[in-house]
């Protein structure tokens, strides 16, 4: 049965991807965006902090999913902290407000969160159920608990939202990787095709990936099966080393050596490019416990042939 979805911060390059596979497949969409929006659907300006017209739209609505939120891809400054926490909490919170007003509430909230709430680990694994909460790790730098922090900040404005009738389910996603011009993977398969992309720090750092379309997948099968609430792991079953996730990006673009590049060195680069080694030195090593539980199948379980459909993808794109 067609549904009608409201995607909050929908404009941006997953939410697109979602959105327009909501769409083919006969689902009324609607975009919360806090400015006009080329894409092809329905969209309504929002600030994501206040009520406004916006609200009419989530009445009779089936299902909101909330991707709002300030890109982490920056330095931490003071400023930027500021926006990344406030991005999330707000919205997070306004949403919760909007539902109460309701006569129709949707029946599901999809809210983002982030699967870099966990800690920095290489032995076991993280799931749902006995996954480590990180901030707590002795040996990593005192920046990376920001991350840890806001991803807290975040889910627990969406536990307090008293919205007794709609199912609220905490998206705990690790990297969603996509051929999209502008996205982590073409930014690493970028490394590669200019000769870098070789082992970064020690290379031993997990990482925690999912395909995008086995992330759009598992977003189905959330609004579908009504016994999910609560916190649930989007990532891949098979997270990597570093080493090891690069080498496969270079045997699938036939590269086979890549530079290396030192601790220190990456330092240099992000002060220069504006953004956090975190992002590739944390070793992320979540698995998704409630979905393979649930019998969720994946369709790219496996970096290696992940990854070769990723590249195949991108030569497509940029014909």
């Amino acid at each position: 049965m067609p549904l009608k979805i409201v995607i909050a911060g929908g404009s941006g390059q997953v939410g697109s991807m979602l959105a327009a596979s909501l769409d083919k497949n006969g689902h009324e969409v609607v975009i919360l965006s806090r400015s006009p929006s080329s894409n092809n659907f329905k969209t309504i300006q929002w600030d994501a902090e206040t009520l406004g017209k916006w609200v009419k739209e989530l009445d009779g609505s089936d299902v909101i999913i909330n991707m709002a939120g300030r890109s982490v891809n920056c330095r931490y400054t003071k400023k930027n902290r500021k926006l990344i926490l406030e991005s999330r909490v707000n919205s997070t919170k306004i949403i919760g407000k909007a539902i109460q007003t309701l006569k129709r509430p949707p029946f599901a909230w999809l809210q983002s969160s982030t699967a870099t709430i966990y800690a920095h680990t290489f032995d076991k694994a993280n799931d749902e159920a006995s996954g480590m909460i990180g901030g707590k790790e002795t040996g990593i730098p005192k920046k990376w608990n920001f991350s840890i922090k806001v991803a807290q900040a975040w889910e627990e404005t969406l536990t307090d939202a008293d919205v007794s009738s709609t199912r609220k389910v905490a998206l705990r996603s690790a990297i969603i990787l996509s051929p999209d011009k502008g996205g982590i993977f073409d930014t690493l398969l970028s490394l590669v095709r200019f000769g870098l992309g070789g082992k970064a720090g020690s290379g031993k750092q997990f990482v925690s990936w999912i395909h995008y379309k086995d992330f759009i997948k598992s977003i189905y099968w959330l609004i579908e099966n009504k016994e999910f609430d609560g916190i649930v792991n989007l990532a891949s079953p098979n997270p990597l080393p570093f080493t090891k996730f690069m080498k496969d990006i270079r045997s699938a673009w036939e590269r086979r050596l890549g530079l290396p590049a030192t601790k220190f060195m990456l330092e240099i680069g992000a002060f220069f490019l504006r953004t956090e080694t975190e992002l590739i030195l944390k070793s992320r090593k979540v698995v998704p416990g409630r979905l393979l539980d649930s019998d969720f199948s994946f369709d790219y379980p496996l970096w290696d042939t992940a990854v070769v459909d990723l590249v195949a993808r991108w030569k497509t794109q940029k014909r």
